[in-house]
C-alpha cells in the first residue's frame, strides 16, 4: 500500500516546504524506498507559464512539456528522476477538468458541487500518480499556507485522503519560529497558531518541521509539543544552511526517517546516503572559488534582489562548480546598466565566466547584447541559455557579419535583418491569441556536430533538452553567419532547427548559445555537461588576473 506524506506550510510562504518535501524523498529514497512528490499550487492558472516570475519564480518545464513550479525542479534534483506533467496541478487545472466532465456528463446528470467533487479531483489525480509511478511513497505539498483561504479545497482533499486511508496518511507541518531581533528570543506562537488553523480544517499534524534562523531548544520543542498535540520527538529542527544540500543530513541528525517509517510501521530496507553525504562534505571544505556573473531581468523587486527567477540556472551553476572543487561566487547583473555606457562593461572583467539566461521581451536585451559582445572580444567564458543564444547569434550578426540593423522581431518586428524570427506554428497562435502552454515546449532531440565543443561535453553523437521558446534562428541567415566563423554546433534533426551556435576553441576558451534549458537536467550528482565545461573554462582562464583584447 502507497503511504501518503501531505506538506503543508505554516506561518509564511517561502520558508522552504519544497526543499522539505525533496528532503524528505531524498531520505526515504536513501532507505530504499521509491518516492515521488506532487506539487499543489493555489493559483486560477492553468499552468506556471503565465505567472510573473518575478513573483511566483522560475517556471520549470518538464520532459513531457509541462510549465511548472520551480518546485518540480527541486524534486527532480533531490530524487535525481524526471517529475512529469501528472505530478503537477493548479486550482484552474482541477476546475477546469471538473467542469469539463460535467459538460461531457460524466457526473451522470447528477448535481456537480465543490464539494466534494473539486477534492474528490485532487485525490484521483494524487492516485494518477501513484498507479503510473509505482511509488512506495508520493508526497504531497501543498503550495502557500494553511491560513489561507484558497488551500482549503486542498486541505479538504487531504482529510478526506486520510479518512479513507488512516494508516497510510501522514502531515508534515513546514513552521516559522521567528527571532525578534529586539527580544533575542525565539517565538512559538505563530506555530501554534497554524496548527490551531490546521485543526480547524479537520487535520493534526503528525510532524513538525521547525524552520528557523538557528535549532529549536528542548524548551521551544516541549512548549510545542505541549500546545500542538504533537510528541517532542516529532518536532525537527530545521535552521538554515549555507547548501540546501545539507537539508537531508539535518534531518537525519533528527531521526526524521526513522519517525516517519515507524509512523507508517515500516523497517529501512536498506541505507545508501554515502553519495549524497559525500556532497555534502564536499562542499563545505571547498577552498578555491569561481566567480560568474548572470546578465539578467528577473531578480529586482523593489529594493530587493530575488534568485527565484533562475534557480534552476544558480544550482546548475553549483552542481558543476562543485564536480571542478569550486565554490561559486554568484553575481547578478543588470541588463539595463549595460545600456548606460561602455564604462559599465569593464566590470565584465572581474568575472571568470558570463551567463545570459532566458528571458522574454525588449527590456534590457541591448544590455545583454553590449554584455554578450563584451564577453565576445576580452574571451570571457560566455554560456548563453534560449534568448541569451538568440541575443549572441543577433550580436554577431551586427559586429562580425556585418548586418548592422539584425534583430529579433519578438523586439523589432520591422528589422531588415530578423535574424531570430518566429517559427511558423507560432505566428499562427500568436495571431489567434494563444498563448498559454502553446511555446515550444518539453524534451526534443539535437544532432551535435562532431569535433564541436558541445560534442565533447556531451560525448553523445544525439542529445535530448527540455525548451520553452517561440523564436528560431532564421535559417536564411544561416550561411552568412556561417562564413564569418559562427559555428552552428547542434541542429534538431525533425526540422533542421538550430539548437547550438559556437565559436571554434581556437578564436575563443568558451562561447557557446543553447537554444533549449540545460539547467533543467542538472543534478546535484550529476552536473549537466555544459555546465561542467563552461565552469571548466572559467575556472581555467581566470579572467580577473588575465585580460587582452583580441578580437575587433
Amino acid at each position: 500500500m502507497t503511504k501518503y506524506i501531505f506538506v503543508i506550510g505554516g506561518v509564511m510562504s517561502g520558508i522552504g516546504k519544497g526543499i522539505t518535501t525533496a528532503s524528505i524523498g531524498r531520505i526515504l529514497l536513501d532507505k530504499g524506498f521509491n518516492a515521488t512528490a506532487v506539487k499543489i499550487d493555489p493559483y486560477i492558472n492553468i499552468d506556471a507559464g503565465t505567472m510573473n516570475p518575478v513573483e511566483h519564480g522560475e517556471v520549470f518545464v518538464t520532459e513531457d512539456g509541462d510549465e511548472t513550479d520551480q518546485d518540480i525542479g527541486n524534486y527532480e534534483r533531490f530524487l535525481d528522476k524526471n517529475i512529469l506533467s501528472e505530478n503537477y496541478m493548479t486550482t484552474g487545472r482541477v476546475y477546469q477538468a471538473v467542469i469539463n466532465k460535467e459538460r461531457n456528463l460524466e457526473y451522470g446528470g447528477r448535481c456537480v458541487e465543490v464539494v466534494p467533487d473539486i477534492p474528490n479531483e485532487v485525490i484521483r489525480r494524487i492516485y494518477k500518480v501513484v498507479r503510473d509511478s509505482r511509488a512506495d511513497f508520493v508526497l504531497v505539498e501543498i503550495g502557500g499556507t494553511a491560513g489561507e483561504y484558497q488551500n482549503l479545497l486542498f486541505l479538504e482533499a487531504a482529510r478526506i485522503m486520510k479518512l479513507r486511508h488512516p494508516k497510510d496518511v501522514l502531515f508534515v507541518l513546514v513552521s516559522y519560529l521567528p527571532v525578534p531581533r529586539l527580544l533575542g528570543e525565539m517565538k512559538t506562537k505563530p506555530t501554534q497558531y497554524a496548527v490551531r488553523t490546521l485543526n480547524s480544517a479537520g487535520i493534526q499534524p503528525d510532524i513538525i518541521i521547525a524552520r528557523s534562523e538557528s535549532p529549536i531548544d528542548e524548551p521551544r520543542k516541549r512548549k510545542i509539543g505541549l500546545f500542538c498535540n504533537v510528541v517532542k520527538e516529532d518536532i525537527i529542527s530545521a535552521p538554515d544552511v549555507e547548501s540546501i544540500y545539507e537539508v537531508p543530513l539535518n534531518f537525519e541528525k533528527e531521526n526524521l526517517s526513522r519517525r516517519i517509517l515507524s509512523k507508517f510501521n515500516l523497517r529501512t530496507r536498506k541505507k545508501d546516503s554515502r553519495k549524497w553525504n559525500d556532497l555534502a562534505r564536499k562542499i563545505k571544505n571547498l577552498k578555491k572559488s569561481v566567480k560568474i556573473g548572470i546578465v539578467g531581468k528577473y531578480f529586482k523587486i523593489g529594493k530587493f534582489t530575488l534568485m527565484d527567477s533562475y534557480i534552476s540556472i544558480i544550482e546548475a551553476i553549483k552542481h558543476a562548480a562543485y564536480f571542478c572543487n569550486a565554490k561559486p561566487e554568484i553575481v547578478w547583473l543588470d541588463a539595463e546598466d549595460y545600456e548606460k555606457g561602455e564604462n559599465k562593461l569593464k566590470e565584465l572583467k572581474s568575472y571568470d565566466g558570463i551567463i545570459v539566461p532566458g528571458g522574454f521581451g525588449g527590456r534590457g536585451s541591448e544590455g545583454k547584447i553590449k554584455a554578450i559582445g563584451y564577453c565576445r572580444r576580452n574571451k570571457i567564458p560566455f554560456l548563453g541559455l534560449c534568448y541569451g543564444m538568440q541575443l549572441a547569434a543577433i550580436e554577431f550578426a551586427r559586429n562580425v557579419s556585418g548586418l548592422k540593423k539584425a534583430h529579433t522581431t519578438e523586439v523589432d518586428k520591422n528589422t531588415p535583418h530578423p535574424v531570430i524570427d518566429l517559427m511558423l506554428e507560432q505566428k499562427k497562435n500568436l495571431a489567434g491569441n494563444k498563448y498559454g502552454g502553446t511555446m515550444r515546449l518539453g524534451a526534443y532531440k539535437c544532432a551535435l556536430k562532431p569535433g564541436a565543443i558541445s560534442h565533447k561535453a556531451y560525448g553523445e553523437k544525439e542529445i535530448s533538452e527540455r525548451h520553452r521558446h517561440r523564436y528560431e534562428l532564421n535559417n536564411k541567415y544561416r550561411e552568412v553567419l556561417e562564413k564569418k566563423g559562427l559555428v552552428v554546433a547542434g541542429v534538431n534533426p525533425e526540422r533542421d532547427l538550430v539548437e547550438i551556435i559556437e565559436l571554434p576553441v581556437k578564436k575563443h576558451p568558451f562561447f557557446v548559445g543553447v537554444q533549449f534549458h540545460p539547467e533543467f537536467k542538472s543534478k546535484p550528482l550529476r552536473p549537466h555537461p555544459l555546465f561542467r565545461e563552461f565552469i571548466k573554462a572559467s575556472i581555467k582562464t581566470n579572467n580577473r588576473h588575465t585580460m587582452s583584447v583580441l578580437i575587433p
